[in-house]
């Protein structure tokens, strides 16, 4: 759609409020490319989020306007959003918590439309998990559409009661080049991957590369375990693990005990970086939507192997090599498979980068979004 969107009854520009739960750092930078690209069109776009968000991702830059919301106070930002979406046409809430803010911030007599973006999901457990299912149907049905960045999202909101649930994959930028990930502090030089290999010694083995958090996560004894299945190789490759947290110091235990090919790099301000000198990366997870490494690793032609989970097999498609969640044997198996076969590797680099260009676009994303909102704003 080209020109100025008019709102409801031709009253001019659409006012549309964005609001952001905090959430992950690839959320903040869709709800800034959105807006920016809204703004462009026409629209009047106001971004409610936490004030370190605005100070990361620089809405008003974008041509927002912001409203600082202190989400961790339920009512105070309940009456905040209430106040600023008052005259809004439509309210656009991006993760749980934002969708169950702006629920609570409606009126008996608001009719404006809510859209809520389902970016991710938790997979925690206990409790937790059945109040998050309570949470997520009392969201899904109090919103116009759901949007949901995967197709297993979508199918989650649907049996959550949503009344209409739809595909919307999210497109990241990618940084220029000589530039940082979106969420690092300004541009860098481009990385020389001998140098990277010397400083890290591995100048003359594989290596392997993920990016987690330390934590209690599964997910890593899983890797671990699977790392095994590599220490016979010569030259004996050697996975680093990009990522900081409380389980740090138990993870080293193990490594050490077990003499493991495992390094531990701790916070790494540009892991993406790293791939620069990578042999292949390790995507292990319980759930991905579009997890960072894996659009990093496609797109510059690093070899991926990846847990078969949520979004990731629709967005990877032939392009990386896939494998059970919870099958450190499978994981191990692939890892050798891949590293002994350099013509496998290849293949993969190139249909990573093909595979990577028939992603979204920005423009194609905000071009989506804003056809459900004309649809919501002519039948509301």
């Amino acid at each position: 759609m080209s020109g100025p969107s008019a709102g409801p009854h031709g009253r001019g520009p659409a006012h549309v409020v964005q609001l952001l739960g905090g959430g992950s750092a690839g959320t903040g930078v869709h709800v800034r490319s959105l807006s920016a690209g809204l703004v462009a069109r026409g629209l009047t776009v106001t971004v409610c989020a936490p004030a370190s968000a605005e100070r990361r991702y620089d809405f008003t830059g974008a041509g927002a306007r912001f409203v600082p919301v202190p989400i961790t106070t339920r009512r105070a930002a309940v009456g905040i959003l209430r106040t600023v979406c008052a005259g809004a046409d439509l309210v656009h809430a991006h993760g749980m918590r934002a969708g169950t803010l702006a629920a609570l911030a409606r009126r008996r007599r608001d009719t404006s439309p809510l859209v809520v973006t389902w970016h991710t999901r938790s997979t925690t457990p206990g409790l937790r998990a059945r109040v998050r299912q309570l949470t997520e149907s009392w969201v899904a049905r109090t919103a116009s559409v759901v949007l949901g960045a995967t197709s297993d999202l979508v199918e989650r909101a649907r049996r959550r009661g949503a009344r209409d649930a739809r595909l919307a994959p999210v497109a990241l930028p990618s940084p220029p080049p000589g530039q940082s990930a979106p969420d690092a502090d300004g541009p860098t030089p481009e990385p020389d991957p001998h140098k990277l290999r010397a400083e890290l010694g591995a100048t003359d083995r594989p290596l392997l590369l993920t990016v987690t958090r330390l934590d209690r996560d599964p997910s890593l004894d899983v890797l671990l375990t699977a790392s095994r299945a590599w220490r016979g190789l010569t030259p004996q490759p050697l996975l680093l693990v990009a990522g900081d947290g409380p389980g740090r110091a138990a993870l080293q235990r193990r490594i050490d005990r077990e003499r493991l090919p495992v390094r531990l790099l701790g916070g790494c301000p540009d892991p993406a970086r790293l791939l620069a000198a990578a042999d292949a990366a390790l995507l292990v997870v319980e759930w991905a939507g579009r997890a960072p490494l894996a659009l990093e690793a496609l797109r510059g032609g690093v070899p991926l192997v990846a847990t078969a989970v949520g979004g990731v097999p629709e967005m990877v498609g032939d392009a990386a090599v896939l494998v059970p969640y919870g099958d450190p044997v499978a994981l191990g198996a692939a890892v050798r498979v891949l590293l002994g076969d350099p013509a496998r590797r290849a293949g993969l680099a190139a249909a990573g980068r093909v595979r990577a260009g028939s992603w979204p676009t920005e423009d194609t994303t905000v071009a989506q979004v804003l056809s459900v909102y004309d649809e919501l704003t002519r039948t509301g």
